[in-house]
């Protein structure tokens, strides 16, 4: 299974009332959504046929998120389901997750996209080969140390694997303590020193079977929920947590 389907079984499992993605390019994820959308993505270029009320924001996610109400476009100024496949830098991913986050609610879902680099080659910061990641699979590594109330599940999506978030915390407000810190490692100097873990996707889920879980379809009652909570949203997902 690839990234846009595993995308596009999420759209229809989790059934979100909003979509945002960083990272367009050519519009191939954004036309999987069926709702108001915002697509992020300073050089643009749709050749897809776009199926849902998007607007297209052409200019980087920090400008974005800056603004004074980013998601004006949306009816509802919450995200459901968001896609962060921007720049390939540990730092710039990590920065549109926080940035998003800020608008989630616990039952909301965030994708990160090339988060299994297949060598250390491809997890280069500087492009060097055909086929790249960057080393954005640091974001999800940061995560899992600064932010112990978030799932972070890595997903052995063909060909460069796709990390889930679950349970994301508005209330960090787009802060994480330790960012400072962790910034100066993440940005060392190339050949980036992969986990094993990473390289070999020893702990990555199986698509089909995390997408099996009952959870997913649990997640539109919970956002129904006037106290929907990250306990909630884990239970619903205790076959697979």
């Amino acid at each position: 299974m690839n990234r846009h389907e595993f995308l596009r079984a999420l759209h229809r499992l989790v059934r979100p009332r909003t979509y945002l993605e960083t990272g367009t390019a050519t519009g191939q994820s954004i036309a999987l959504s069926r709702v108001p959308s915002i697509g992020i993505d300073p050089q643009f270029s749709i050749t897809a046929e776009l199926f849902a009320d998007v607007h297209l924001a052409r200019t980087t996610s920090d400008e974005f998120f800056a603004r004074k109400n980013p998601l004006a476009h949306l009816p509802k100024k919450v995200l459901d389901l968001a896609f962060v496949d921007g720049m390939h830098l540990s730092e710039y991913a990590l920065r549109d997750y926080l940035a998003v986050e800020r608008f989630t609610t616990p039952a909301s879902v965030v994708v990160f996209d090339d988060m299994l680099p297949r060598s250390v080659d491809e997890a280069a910061r500087h492009r060097h080969t055909r086929f790249w990641t960057g080393d954005v699979y640091k974001a999800g590594l940061a995560l899992r140390e600064f932010c112990p109330d978030l799932t972070v599940l890595e997903v052995d999506t063909q060909p460069t694997g796709v990390v889930v978030v679950l349970t994301p915390n508005a209330a960090r407000d787009g802060i994480l303590p330790g960012y400072d810190d962790w910034l100066d490692v993440a940005m060392a100097p190339d050949p980036q020193d992969v986990p094993a873990e990473i390289l070999s996707r020893s702990r990555a889920w199986d698509p089909e079977k995390l997408l099996a879980s009952k959870g997913w379809r649990a997640l539109p009652k919970l956002r129904r929920s006037k106290k929907v909570d990250a306990a909630a949203v884990r239970a619903a997902f205790d076959d697979v947590l």
